[in-house]
């Protein structure tokens, strides 16, 4: 069984990460969004709010899982038994940086490959970072986000 692991902080999640997921599922017998604690970023939605928004989005997908994770991505890949990190690339501006992850995970677990996708054209510019921006300043998120992310965005930020 191939198993795919799909990290980040999903603050909040996106039709971006939304269409990664769906393809990565085409892939692979199994995908596990892995949910970040990460200690780095103060995120707008505590871990228990974005499992349940992420796993809404994905309800009746028996392909997609959710868990939060909090140690090194490579031990939470090994703990899944999973063979695959998925990574979204929306510019050549993250290929640097996710290059340097993969060759870093590499080195920590050889056995466990990085899979970079593209999301669709219509999603390459969506970023959590900027949702949550335009939704602070009251502006309209919803061609970004499904409509429960969009009214926990409203009532969080707006």
């Amino acid at each position: 069984m191939s198993i795919a692991v799909y990290p980040g902080t999903f603050d909040p999640i996106t039709h971006g990460h939304r269409d990664i997921a769906e393809r990565a599922a085409t892939l692979f017998d199994k995908v596990i969004i892995a949910i970040a604690h990460n200690p780095k970023k103060v995120p707008a939605f505590s871990i228990e709010e974005r499992i349940n928004m992420v796993q809404n989005t994905f309800a009746g997908n028996p392909d997609i899982e959710v868990q939060a994770f909090d140690n090194l991505l490579v031990h939470f890949a090994q703990q899944c038994q999973a063979n695959v990190i998925i990574r979204g690339l929306r510019a050549v501006s993250d290929f640097d940086y996710e290059f340097q992850l993969a060759g870093m995970n590499r080195k920590l677990d050889p056995k466990i490959e990085t899979v970079f996708l593209t999301p669709s054209e219509q999603y390459t510019y969506i970023s959590s970072s900027l949702v949550r921006e335009i939704a602070a300043m009251k502006g309209d998120v919803s061609d970004f986000v499904n409509r429960e992310v969009e009214a926990a965005l409203r009532q969080r930020l707006g």
